[in-house]
């Protein structure tokens, strides 16, 4: 089993080209596995996974040869800052397609949030901190890309690249109003996908084109044109959230927008009204669809982008301390940053109890779950 892991490893990171021009103490795929193992173990960074290293090193000697012991921080530091990103990315997605997980949900469509997340300690006076756009599969929760976004640019530029990485076909796709763009529309459509976009004050005549008619059915209490909608409600720690899911079929007074924006089919409204200590605060999001106006599927389309948004980011913040990481050089903070939602990935399979900082602390001290979440046993 050691030997079909190691055997698989190499084969998946065949692809990526070592950068380093001189000869070498340490192979790049093993530097990259102890990289692998560590960061499920609960490193933050080089200096941690090298202290993996050294404390582990008999249980990797299992999987890899490490003829030279434990690389240094420093070269675990400069390997992830020469590496290229596209590559790294494209080697570890297709490793983790050989893992058994689950099938995505029964239903019409796999959802696929895409948003962007800023990376605060990587910044320096000369460089703004990293930010960058990810895709993540909702149903098995995998992170299937990510793109850095160009210290000059912006998310716009940088979400068709991500696109251009991802398999859409079948895929309904969520982004925030950022993304929200006739082309992106238009490229989702044409690799096979579907939208619901966010519609900010960025698009501002659709967006009063859209606050103006579902004012107007408020005020009908949605009766007599067309609406359909869909409520939940939900109570913890003394927090009452209400929900309030709408969507309609284009109507008349809006079919002007559909020579700009591609498919454009349907409109939404998602409102949360939140209740704690007596106080009350209500926000409003409003939505272009490119699908039939069926509500189930507009509302978990919607609470899925934000369980990334609150989820995701929020465990790599506090769970892997992404935030607080000094990492800044190359391509190193894009590099790191693929690797935690990488290992986010892995540890979401497991099926046994306990928070994922929980099951860190657990692979941390005991190699048998370790490699269960490795998929070695």
């Amino acid at each position: 089993m050691a030997t079909d892991l190691a055997c698989s490893f190499t084969e998946h990171f065949s692809s990526i080209q070592d950068p380093r021009t001189r000869p070498v103490d340490h192979p790049l795929h093993d530097i990259l596995f102890l990289a692998v193992c560590a960061t499920i173990a609960g490193a933050d960074g080089p200096t941690d996974i090298e202290e993996f290293g050294h404390a582990h090193l008999d249980w990797l000697r299992r999987f890899i040869p490490l003829i030279n012991g434990i690389p240094s921080h420093d070269t675990i530091s400069r390997l992830f800052i020469l590496i290229k990103p596209k590559a790294f990315q494209q080697a570890f997605l297709n490793w983790i397609e050989t893992f058994s997980f689950q099938e995505d949900q029964a239903g019409e469509f796999r959802f696929v949030p895409i948003d962007g997340k800023t990376l605060r300690g990587s910044g320096t006076q000369e460089h703004r901190p990293l930010h960058s756009v990810s895709a993540w599969s909702n149903a098995n929760g995998v992170s299937i890309g990510q793109v850095a976004v160009d210290q000059k640019s912006n998310e716009i530029k940088a979400i068709p690249e991500l696109l251009r990485m991802l398999e859409l076909r079948g895929a309904l796709v969520t982004i925030d109003a950022m993304g929200c763009q006739k082309a992106i529309a238009k490229d989702i459509l044409q690799d096979g996908g579907e939208y619901i976009l966010a519609v900010k004050q960025n698009q501002p005549t659709l967006h009063a084109a859209l606050e103006t008619f579902f004012e107007a059915a408020v005020e009908k209490d949605f009766e007599d044109c067309g609406c359909r909608v869909h409520e939940t409600e939900e109570t913890s720690r003394g927090r009452q959230e209400t929900r309030q899911f709408v969507v309609s079929p284009l109507p008349e007074i809006m079919t002007e927008f559909k020579k700009e924006w591609r498919g454009l089919n349907s409109i939404g409204r998602a409102m949360s009204m939140v209740e704690r200590d007596g106080k009350v605060t209500i926000e409003v999001r409003y939505y272009i669809l490119s699908i039939p106006p069926k509500v189930k599927t507009f509302s978990t389309a919607v609470r899925g982008h934000w369980s990334i948004e609150n989820s995701l980011h929020w465990v790599l913040d506090v769970v892997f301390k992404e935030d607080a990481s000094q990492i800044r050089i190359g391509h190193g903070p894009e590099n790191f940053g693929f690797l935690r939602r990488f290992v986010i990935s892995l540890l979401r399979q497991d099926t046994s109890e306990g928070s994922l900082r929980r099951k860190r602390k657990r692979a941390a001290w005991n190699t048998d779950f370790l490699q269960k979440v490795l998929k070695i046993i």
